[in-house]
């Protein structure tokens, strides 16, 4: 698959292997990591959460919008769910282009997006607590402590 969820850790070099194509000259990858400070708190780990089947849809959503905008590409994107500790890989997405910068930009698109899109929820654990972030770009919160049904968007 292409795209995928998964609770394992990522194998980068088989998410790349998924786009290699003898038209490309080119083939970026980001990789998204966890990091140890979040706005000035020391995170201990984050859990991510998803809405699976939907989060598979919409990762597939941002290859065909790829495939549009840069026909000669191709994308995997793989994300991770779970527990994950300082360093561990979150994310990986692979794109292969004729020419370079049209998979910088086409990367980048796909990890915009996916922050934009893709129903994923991270828990940050701190030293001094934990908390629900709520969507990837941080601007929704969680009173409850968590996503709700309601949060579930189709």
């Amino acid at each position: 698959m292409k795209y995928e969820m998964t609770k394992e850790p990522i194998n980068i070099q088989s998410v790349i292997d998924k786009v290699v194509q003898r038209e490309a000259g080119a083939i970026t990858t980001f990789i998204g990591t966890v990091r140890e400070f979040t706005h000035g708190k020391k995170t201990l780990y984050l859990v991510y959460e998803s809405y699976e089947t939907m989060a598979v849809k919409k990762l597939e959503q941002i290859g065909k919008e790829i495939a549009e905008r840069w026909p000669e590409a191709q994308t995997a994107i793989t994300h991770r769910i779970g527990r994950l500790d300082i360093t561990d890989v979150a994310v990986v997405i692979a794109v292969s282009t004729p020419h370079r910068a049209d998979a910088y930009e086409a990367n980048r698109y796909a990890i915009e997006r996916i922050k934009e899109i893709v129903p994923i929820w991270k828990k940050e654990y701190w030293e001094d607590g934990e908390k629900w972030i709520g969507n990837q770009l941080e601007t929704v919160q969680y009173p409850a402590g968590g996503p709700e049904e309601g949060d579930l968007n189709e």
